[in-house]
């Protein structure tokens, strides 16, 4: 298939021939939802504690005699009934959150999404992006050239300090190289901007 191609004016130039196994494959929901899922419990660290009966400050008395003040039996506070009492089951640091995803499911859940871009229109090919100078203001008014003024992922296989300093300082604007491009980055952002090199750079990892 083949991909429109504008230049940084945003003015066509043409086009750019990409596979269709990458860019034209059918959407599927189940699958992208599954790689998202999985990608965010993966990024998740396990870091929370709560503490268990025996951990709590308590104290072993029994808090009141067993019999005849019509409330229920207790032994002692720091049962997980009680306010201030442990956790019957707590989360501890060493939880695992991870979920596995075979390298075929990935390579597939990748596709999906930029195939969905495409259809939805969210996908611009530039034949070339770049700033002369690390300023702010030069990418911003580039960026409204290309017609490009929501948030917007910029991907380029070449990241150099003046693209990447002009881009820091902009809260609704992304730049990554395509092998650090996830499935969560690709979805959330309104816009994708990617270069020629950056398509053929994802056919050689992907398609």
């Amino acid at each position: 298939m083949d991909l429109k191609l504008i230049n940084d004016k945003g003015q066509e130039a043409g086009a750019v021939s990409a596979a269709d196994s990458l860019f034209g494959r059918e959407y599927s929901e189940a699958l992208v939802h599954q790689l998202v899922t999985a990608y965010m419990a993966n990024a998740r660290m396990g870091n929370r504690a709560q503490l268990t009966r025996a951990e709590v400050r308590h104290s072993t008395k029994k808090p009141f005699r067993q019999k005849g003040t019509g409330r229920a039996r207790a032994g002692m506070t720091a049962s997980p009934l009680w306010r201030g009492g442990g956790r019957a089951f707590p989360n501890k640091p060493d939880e695992n959150f991870s979920q596995k995803v075979n390298r075929k499911m990935y390579r597939a859940g990748i596709a999906a999404i930029l195939s969905r871009l495409v259809q939805d229109g969210r996908l611009t090919v530039v034949d070339n992006l770049g700033v002369d100078a690390p300023k702010t203001k030069l990418l911003a008014g580039k960026l409204k050239d290309l017609g490009l003024t929501d948030r917007v992922l910029i991907i380029s296989p070449v990241v150099d300090d003046n693209l990447w300093l002009s881009a820091r300082n902009m809260h609704n604007v992304l730049v990554l190289e395509p092998q650090q491009a996830d499935p969560v980055s690709l979805i959330r952002f309104d816009r994708v901007l990617m270069t020629r090199d950056a398509v053929k750079s994802f056919e050689e990892m992907y398609a």
